[in-house]
């Protein structure tokens, strides 16, 4: 018994002590080093600089420039109902801490009980007075506690303030989905209105074209092939603009429920490419900081932590454990003689019990426990793996944009003036009719690839802001000096 309150007093727990896995020795997110300057596109001139080490604003949609994107996206933040569930989930996990915590403290109860009864006749009455019928009044108090020797207990709020933890990083990775997948939405929307006017030019461009044809087939100079050709081709484009416009709408019913509203519910705000500011500079975390900053490595972490604890209660369970209880009360005739001398009574228990045979059900238990954790180890490894695919994904999909811009920029230009000339040559007679007709065709695709192009390096720009973590911890921060 000695050596189990020394242990006790020493405050030891058994099964491991958790020790943070190491950040990742990795110098870089990819094979080659990044760029510094990822993009300089020839429309407007806008360049993107990677900026190593450099911060991530809590609040980074605002890097777009859009002030009906930050008014969306606050909207989205108070009414979202998946992040709404998540918060609710956090309360639940933090109140199963402070409920394992109560484990620590003695269980004080009160308790009270009147019974009526009747002794058989042939049994002597335990009455001095020898009344067979009688009422006993009983109150007490019972006090115990099983003192954690082994740390059982300890290890289970470990636990459980680890599940907490996970809790509260999956609460930020819901967080960081929602705002990314507004500003994604957003950036679809307008990359998507930039296509549809760009086919509604097309269109007027083909009508315009469609009535010179018909014109000169009037005056003699072109055949019913050239305006059934015409024709065709003004259907042709204007079958590509209902399909888009089947998934600007759908795109807003995905906003305004994003927003937590019903899609008839549908929100005021519109985006379009010209209302978005690609941001200057793209903040990009040292690997080493990675771990410390992605919600879902965090939270697997927490798991990790929470599979760790979970082998030291295995482990306790094989092993003594102790109860201590105690209960004082009075037991009367009558409620008034209740706490009255010589009805007062008490009571003093100890207990020691040690697990013997259960069938080999607590070692398998501690057993699973072990695999558990080394589940979640390699969990965890996956999960870190992801997120510098991540990054390192996105890395090579900024630099691709900007070439792909440049392209499209270029490509759209040289349409454009193909166009031009090829209009120009067969109203001179130059040229045979199909040739405007393949002119008409690649500045339309032009129109759309650029408008794609624009999007693309958004939506890349949104990505790599994601795969970063997105910068909870700064707003963590802010919060407590506001607080302060």
């Amino acid at each position: 018994m000695g050596t189990l309150l020394c242990m006790a007093a020493a405050g030891c727990a058994v099964g491991p002590d958790f020790q943070r896995p190491a950040a990742p020795a990795v110098k870089g997110y990819t094979s080659t080093p990044s760029e510094p300057t990822v993009a300089t596109p020839v429309e407007g001139g806008q360049s993107q600089r990677l900026a190593e080490g450099q911060e991530i604003s809590a609040q980074w949609w605002t890097m777009f420039g859009s002030s009906a994107l930050n008014e969306l996206v606050e909207a989205a933040l108070k009414a979202n109902p998946d992040l709404q569930s998540a918060d609710a989930a956090l309360r639940v996990a933090q109140e199963n801490l402070a409920a394992a915590r109560g484990g620590f403290f003695p269980s004080v109860d009160a308790q009270g009980t009147s019974t009526r009864q009747k002794t058989a006749e042939v049994i002597a009455s335990p009455l001095a007075s020898g009344d067979l019928l009688y009422s006993l009044h009983t109150a007490q108090v019972t006090v115990s506690y099983a003192p954690d020797i082994f740390g059982g207990l300890r290890r289970q709020v470990e636990a459980t303030a680890a599940e907490a933890e996970a809790a509260r990083f999956q609460r930020e990775a819901a967080y960081l989905t929602l705002t990314s997948n507004v500003v994604a939405a957003a950036i679809q929307e307008a990359a998507l209105r930039a296509q549809i006017n760009a086919t509604h030019e097309a269109i007027m461009s083909a009508s315009k074209l469609l009535d010179a044809v018909r014109k000169q087939r009037q005056a003699g100079q072109l055949g019913a092939a050239d305006v059934a050709a015409q024709e065709s081709a003004l259907a042709q484009i204007e079958a590509t603009l209902p399909p888009l416009e089947k998934q600007l709408a759908q795109q807003r019913d995905l906003i305004t429920v994003l927003a937590g509203r019903f899609p008839s519910e549908e929100i005021a705000q519109r985006f379009d490419l010209e209302s978005l500011r690609l941001p200057g500079e793209l903040p990009l975390s040292v690997p080493s900081r990675l771990v410390e900053q992605r919600p879902d490595i965090r939270a697997a972490e927490a798991q990790l932590h929470a599979a760790s604890a979970q082998v030291g209660v295995a482990t306790a369970a094989r092993l003594p454990s102790i109860t201590l209880s105690a209960n004082l009360g009075s037991t009367a005739l009558t409620l008034s003689k209740l706490f009255t001398s010589g009805t007062g009574f008490w009571g003093l228990t100890g207990g020691i019990a040690q697990p013997i045979f259960r069938g080999g059900t607590l070692m398998h238990q501690q057993r699973a426990a072990e695999a558990a954790y080394d589940q979640a180890a390699s969990q965890y490894r996956s999960t870190v793996l992801t997120a510098f695919q991540n990054v390192a994904d996105t890395l090579h999909a900024i630099s691709a944009d900007a070439k792909a811009l440049q392209t499209a920029n270029r490509a759209e230009e040289a349409a454009r003036k193909s166009l031009t000339i090829a209009q120009r040559q067969w109203t001179l007679g130059l040229i045979a009719y199909p040739a405007v007709l393949q002119a008409e065709q690649a500045y339309q695709q032009a129109l759309v690839n650029v408008a794609q192009a624009r999007a693309g390096r958004l939506a890349d720009s949104v990505a790599l802001l994601q795969a970063l973590g997105g910068g909870w911890w700064n707003r963590e921060a802010s919060d407590a000096r506001h607080d302060g």
